[in-house]
């Protein structure tokens, strides 16, 4: 059984590589999840067997000053939620005869019972403030710790793409394997049809308040432009009124594959998952981290910095200035 958290998609889009191994190796999989995460894995493989498991089901903050806040009082409803999870995979366990359990930094998918893999890449969240760091380090490890082994997503070196998130200083006490990049993207050689391919992704309210930020934007895009929402679930159109712009509220992982390596340049936030995706198509980006999501942050500045992708601030975002700094190039 592979089951992915729900803070974001990137969990999930990260594990269907994992899936398709498995299956093309005669393994029976099963798939823990919910919502948009459960409505994604059955898109990409319509025959699979999904065990319906809640979500944490974290709402975050409109503001950034306010985001570690909001977070932290809500630690109570994730205690509540790797408690129920706990309880859920005994059972299911029991009705399955499930052997293997993958969970993607769901803490509390770990038993007796079977053999259990944690996958994380933030070993060591940054959060900019030390000592609140090894806290949550030790409250992570402390989880982690109870799985068989843990897989890093990443690769050792200097080559790797998450830094000080997946190269920590102390490592849990269990065998920690660094697996590489996990992408359901494959490369290709595609004409550029499009000067720019928008990706909103994240947890709201982020995601509409970025997305209504482009909307306000929209005749500042002077060149053919392909927006994907993001909403597996949505199928509102946007109002928009510029003839350049086409909208899609989500597209499969082949098609968006493909509309990505067609783009001149891609638009996204800097979550890992995302990251990988762009690594493995070999695409110019310009990162934009969700407000106060320290992760993102992290990530977008640790990648310029080695100058694998430009960054800009959610606040600052100015596509005629992103238009403008391709043209100097």
């Amino acid at each position: 059984m592979i089951s992915p958290l729900d803070w974001g998609l990137g969990h999930t889009t990260r594990c269907i590589p994992l899936i398709r191994f498995f299956l093309q190796h005669q393994f029976e999989v099963f798939v823990g999840a919910e919502g948009s995460a459960s409505m994604l894995i059955s898109q990409a493989f319509p025959d699979i067997s999904i065990l319906p498991l809640k979500g944490y089901r974290i709402k975050y903050s409109k503001q950034k000053a306010f985001f570690l806040t909001k977070l932290l009082l809500q630690l109570p409803r994730i205690q509540s939620a790797i408690n129920y999870e706990n309880k859920w995979l005994n059972k299911v366990i029991d009705e399955h005869n499930i052997d293997l359990v993958i969970s993607d930094n769901r803490l509390g998918l770990y038993t007796k019972k079977a053999q259990t893999v944690f996958i994380t890449h933030q070993l060591r969240i940054q959060s900019g403030i030390n000592w609140l760091d090894a806290l949550i380090q030790k409250i992570n490890y402390h989880y982690i710790n109870r799985f068989s082994e843990c897989w890093v997503p990443d690769i050792k070196g200097d080559g790797n793409l998450a830094g000080a998130l997946s190269h920590p200083e102390k490592l849990p006490k269990i065998p920690v394997k660094y697996i590489g990049w996990l992408s359901r993207f494959i490369k290709k050689e595609q004409p550029k049809k499009y000067k720019f391919v928008v990706v909103l992704s994240g947890p709201e309210p982020q995601r509409t308040i970025f997305e209504k930020k482009i909307i306000q934007q929209e005749n500042e895009f002077d060149g053919i432009t392909a927006i994907v929402r993001g909403l597996p679930q949505g199928n509102e159109t946007l109002p928009f009124t510029n003839p350049l712009i086409t909208c899609f509220n989500h597209l499969p992982a082949d098609e968006l594959s493909e509309l990505m390596q067609q783009a001149e340049l891609v638009i996204s936030r800097s979550g890992y998952s995302t990251i990988m995706d762009l690594i493995t198509i070999q695409q110019k980006a310009v990162l934009v981290p969700t407000p106060g999501q320290t992760e993102q942050e992290y990530l977008a500045k640790y990648l310029a910095e080695k100058k694998l992708f430009n960054t800009v601030s959610q606040e600052r975002f100015s596509i005629k200035a992103i238009a403008e700094g391709i043209k100097q190039k």
